[in-house]
């Protein structure tokens, strides 16, 4: 747990525990049980039919017993950062402070670790509350490079995440995301541009984007999440770390032909990383 009291300064305390300099000034904001429930449920019901907006979202938890108004869904949405996902051309405009980068995926043949990486956030109900996960993956293997745990959906978590996977890895010739305002604010694309990163942009509200991400979060929430159901942010930090772990190493992909993110990773980077 972070000490204020403690000699080590609280930035690097923050760096050992990994939890984003964001969570060490956030107070939280007391959750009711009753939300805490319904976001759960949502939370489900969203990884489920990702294509359900309010109303039907609304609908589902009615037929549960729930007695839940549009207006009450739409909020709990918004803080849990979720909206329903099409696959269909981008319609609203992106924020006209942020510059958004074209999707360099498509047709792309991506065979080779490094190559191509992935980013995405998503929300962690816990037993008494919730917090933000996001997650770097390579493409290819679907090895889990880096991750981080946030009470608030800022960017600095982000940039940690990413700032750890490439001290650790290298750089990767392409990186992908959405179009979130943290992914596409300029204190994280400044990190791609002066790394030499070839930035690709999700059209909004397009899942199939980013598919591996999107099966990622499915993986995680059904293996580890739900049935934990976490107590505290350095609970779910613990936790997950051995869920990683876990994932990379001896949980088998069909569509990896049964090996692991890490067999993938590490055969399939080209020689020049290997060696450096």
């Amino acid at each position: 747990m972070i000490d204020p009291e403690h000699a080590l300064p609280l930035t690097r305390q923050s760096r050992v525990l990994e939890l984003s300099r964001s969570s060490l000034y956030y107070e939280a904001i007391p959750t009711s049980k009753r939300d805490v429930e319904l976001i759960f449920l949502i939370d489900e019901i969203h990884l489920k039919y990702p294509f359900y907006g309010i109303r039907r979202i609304r609908n589902e938890l009615r037929d549960l017993g729930h007695d839940i108004g549009r207006s009450h869904v739409s909020t709990l949405m918004k803080k849990m950062g979720i909206r329903a996902l099409y696959p269909k051309p981008r319609l609203s405009k992106p924020n006209p402070e942020h510059k958004i980068y074209p999707y360099l995926l498509r047709g792309l043949e991506i065979t080779r670790a490094n190559y191509v990486w992935a980013t995405d956030i998503t929300y962690i109900p816990m037993a008494k509350g919730f917090c933000y996960l996001v997650a770097i993956m390579d493409w290819a293997s679907r090895r889990v490079l880096a991750w981080r745990l946030s009470n608030t959906l800022d960017a600095s978590f982000c940039t940690e995440a990413f700032e750890e996977a490439i001290r650790k890895y290298g750089a990767p010739e392409i990186f992908n995301t959405d179009q979130g305002s943290q992914f596409t604010s300029e204190a994280f694309t400044d990190i791609l541009i002066s790394n030499g990163i070839n930035i690709s942009m999700d059209g909004k509200g397009r899942w199939v984007d980013n598919v591996f991400v999107e099966r990622l979060w499915r993986s995680v929430k059904y293996e580890d999440i739900y049935l934990r159901a976490y107590g505290s942010l350095t609970e779910a930090r613990h936790g997950l770390a051995a869920y990683f772990e876990f994932y990379n190493n001896r949980r088998r992909h069909q569509g990896l032909d049964d090996r692991t993110p890490d067999e993938v990773y590490w055969t399939t980077l080209p020689q020049l990383q290997v060696a450096a």
